[in-house]
């Protein structure tokens, strides 16, 4: 999500090459979602631009491919992890979770092939795990059964708060688009492993989120303050304005820490000729 055409100026700067996108995100924000990974394994040559191109600080979080999790659904699947993990190892120190994206028809009967997977990755890789069928949402013996499990092994459960971007009516390409895509699922905020991670997916008018977003302000705080690493992910229906409303919700976020405890949290921050494009949108940030 970092090589996005529109955030050229918003972002970037105007005039920043395609391949220096990577380095100019990582001076602004400390993580990012790597979908690249989900359609395909990339090349050993990417990894490496990738590793080079960012700080010792910075985390990717990087999604399984869909071969492994929607066409085999985690089932003899041997070959295809064990090649997808050597090309990716040189990314090992620098990635904060990697994505075990299921899809909505992967149910409750599939909770044993999902264990003896999870039992087949490197112990010390963190993990997270996105479910969408609507059973692991029913609070019923389903969704205990999963969260249970991803416990007992400390994987993280993936938290999809569309709630935003489904308050919006249908009246553009973009929001019918994310209508028809994302889940329409409930929103529980549980933490079953040490990186409980957050993808919120927001309304395209960027001050109708802030209301969707306060009940986060507590959970969030909660969770640094369990000493936990917390990840939140910010999109909205064209991600166009995706870097301003994750800046806008970031600085909630410290403000209410700072409430608490008298600090801010480190200062995100657009690159001035970002800003003063985004100015001229009528945007402060």
């Amino acid at each position: 999500m970092w090589s996005h055409n529109q955030w050229q100026q918003s972002l970037y700067g105007k005039g920043t090459p395609q391949a220096e996108r990577l380095a100019r995100y990582a001076e602004v924000f400390n993580t990012v979602e790597g979908n690249t990974s989900f359609y395909a394994t990339p090349s050993a040559n990417s990894v490496n631009n990738w590793r080079d191109a960012v700080g010792e600080d910075f985390r990717f979080t990087f999604k399984l491919p869909q071969e492994i999790t929607h066409k085999l659904q985690l089932r003899h699947c041997d070959d295809e992890l064990k090649l997808f993990l050597q090309v990716m190892s040189p990314l090992f120190a620098k990635t904060g979770l990697w994505k075990i994206q299921l899809p909505g028809y992967f149910g409750p009967e599939a909770l044993g092939a999902l264990d003896t997977f999870l039992g087949k990755l490197p112990t010390e890789l963190p993990l997270g795990v996105e479910v969408r069928h609507p059973a692991f949402f029913a609070k019923g013996e389903a969704e205990r059964r999963l969260n249970r499990l991803l416990l007992q092994r400390s994987v993280n459960r993936i938290i999809m708060d569309t709630r935003p971007v489904f308050a919006a009516p249908p009246n553009s390409a973009a929001v019918i688009d994310a209508h028809e895509k994302k889940p329409r699922v409930p929103v529980h905020a549980i933490a079953t492993g040490h990186s409980p991670t957050v993808r919120f997916i927001g309304h395209p008018e960027l001050e109708a989120n802030q209301g969707f977003f306060k009940p986060w302000l507590d959970k969030l705080c909660q969770w640094l303050e369990e000493e936990r690493q917390p990840y939140l992910f910010v999109h909205t229906p064209d991600n166009a304005l995706a870097p301003e409303l994750a800046i806008c919700l970031y600085r909630l976020l410290s403000a209410r820490w700072q409430a608490k405890h008298g600090q801010p949290l480190p200062v995100l921050q657009l690159p001035q000729d970002a800003r003063n494009h985004n100015k001229q949108l009528g945007l402060e940030l």
